[in-house]
């Protein structure tokens, strides 16, 4: 899978994960130049709170693009250590 904003490739991985339609990439698979941390937080009741980065590809930012839950519920392990994605970022099968 490959997550695309901007004609960037921000991440590229085999080993997603899917959780409520959206595929988790993970921490490692992630081109770091893109990635600033956002202040924004809010709260899943199953997965706990999520953490945002904005997307800065050419100079056009993407605010709170990418998400992230650094310390998930116990039921929302499999997300812990991976990045999704919206607000106009293509997830697109590689």
């Amino acid at each position: 899978m490959k997550a695309i904003w901007n004609n960037q490739v921000l991440a590229t991985s085999d080993q997603t994960v899917m959780v409520e339609g959206n595929h988790y990439f993970p921490s490692s698979a992630l081109n770091k130049a893109f990635f600033q941390a956002s202040a924004k937080q809010t709260t899943c009741p199953w997965k706990g709170v999520a953490h945002y980065y904005d997307v800065t590809v050419d100079g056009q930012v993407n605010e709170a693009a990418a998400w992230f839950y650094p310390n998930p519920k116990p039921q929302a392990l499999q997300v812990a250590n991976r990045v999704a994605f919206w607000k106009g970022v293509s997830v697109v099968n590689d």
